[in-house]
């Protein structure tokens, strides 16, 4: 078990100035990023995987982090995106059958930084009241630091606001993806006779909404997230899906959105979720906003407007859609319960819709896994009504 040093080992150094010291764990290193926090009480390696958590710290609000150790199946992509950790309690021993790797040792190899000993109700109020500020995570087993740069450093990093991160992480290159759904005693599974080819645009996939895709009936090719329109609709797609990510929808949506249009203007199914759907509102001429605080948790409750029912949901995301700039051929579709912000549009006028929440879980609820089903549903309708033109 790992145990408290004599002296504090770690800071966190937020941008006003504040000085927080604890105990280190994971890789001797600094990282600077944006403080958030996640409510999940499981799912710490696939939130830590999670590419929409880029130049993002964590703080867990659940006490039990490292519990369940570490394997090579609950990734969400190759290297974690997030740049460091936050936690209460000392990470704790490894108590899963399923655990390959302690939790400090697989923080050390992807030299991601964590602190413990943090008042971690403290530092998520402050974040509720203040919003997100940004900070630096240091760690040194000498306990010796420079507080004066590390303070120059949290107080000079940019922010997420206007800075694009989807580049950070998409795909390099084109690939096929067939892996479906994990499950008991078999693993996950593969898609070996798809009903439907779709294209994914890789602004940051996790690799649970690929098997999602996989496991309704899809052939799954992902492109990087500059493809042209041109490249995608060569592919002969039935269906294009828009990924999650980091960063400001309005920086990625730059290089992103005219290429949505053209999908859009030629009829193509589009579902997105999370930056795909900021993605797709700024398409049809919507407008985006960063959040005072985002939503980043397991437990979100959301009501979908079509059918009246509420699911709880799996969500990270600190910009939203602005409802009121949404135009007329466009319909919210979903609602957040917690404070009322934009979950979902639909459109009147073509075959495409997006959620700003994770319906693939990973961690969190299944609640949404329907979604993926009404994509299929969208797509079948579109290859009829075209087949019948």
């Amino acid at each position: 078990m790992t145990t408290r040093a004599l002296t504090p080992t770690a800071v966190l150094v937020l941008n006003d100035g504040t000085v927080i010291y604890g105990y280190g764990f994971g890789a001797e290193t600094e990282m600077v990023g944006e403080i958030c926090f996640n409510t999940s009480m499981t799912g710490y390696q696939e939130i830590l995987t999670d590419p929409s958590y880029a130049g993002q710290i964590i703080t867990f609000t659940f006490p039990h982090i490292g519990n369940v150790g570490t394997n090579p199946e609950d990734i969400e992509t190759i290297n974690p995106a997030a740049r460091g950790v936050i936690v209460r309690e000392n990470i704790t021993e490894p108590a899963s059958w399923r655990a390959t790797q302690h939790f400090d040792q697989w923080l050390k190899h992807y030299n991601l930084p964590g602190i413990a000993g943090i008042d971690t109700r403290a530092l998520t109020r402050r974040i509720r009241e203040q919003g997100a500020p940004n900070g630096v995570i240091a760690h040194r087993a000498d306990g010796k630091f420079d507080i004066p740069a590390l303070k120059a450093k949290a107080k000079n990093w940019p922010g997420l606001d206007g800075m694009d991160l989807a580049l950070e992480v998409s795909c390099q290159q084109r690939y096929t993806w067939n892996e479906s759904g994990w499950a008991l005693g078999t693993g996950y599974g593969k898609q070996l006779n798809p009903k439907y080819k779709v294209v994914a645009i890789d602004y940051g996939a996790k690799r649970n909404i690929l098997r999602c895709l996989a496991s309704v009936g899809c052939e799954v090719t992902v492109v990087p997230a500059q493809t042209t329109a041109e490249d995608i609709l060569a592919l002969n797609p039935d269906g294009v899906f828009l990924s999650n990510g980091p960063g400001d929808p309005a920086a990625t949506g730059q290089y992103a959105v005219p290429v949505i249009r053209k999908l859009l203007d030629a009829k193509m199914p589009v579902f997105g979720i999370c930056l795909g759907h900021q993605m797709l509102a700024l398409a049809l001429g919507g407008k985006t906003k960063k959040m005072h605080l985002g939503h980043r948790g397991a437990n979100q409750p959301v009501k979908d407007l079509v059918t009246g029912k509420v699911e709880i949901t799996s969500q990270n995301h600190g910009f939203c859609v602005v409802p009121e700039s949404l135009p007329e051929n466009v319909v919210v579709s979903h609602v957040s319960l917690f404070d009322g912000s934009n979950e979902g549009i639909s459109c009147t006028d073509r075959p495409a819709f997006s959620v700003q929440y994770h319906p693939e879980a990973s961690p969190g609820p299944q609640d949404s896994h329907y979604l993926f089903n009404r994509f299929m549903d969208m797509i079948a309708e579109n290859k009829a009504t075209r087949k019948a033109a």
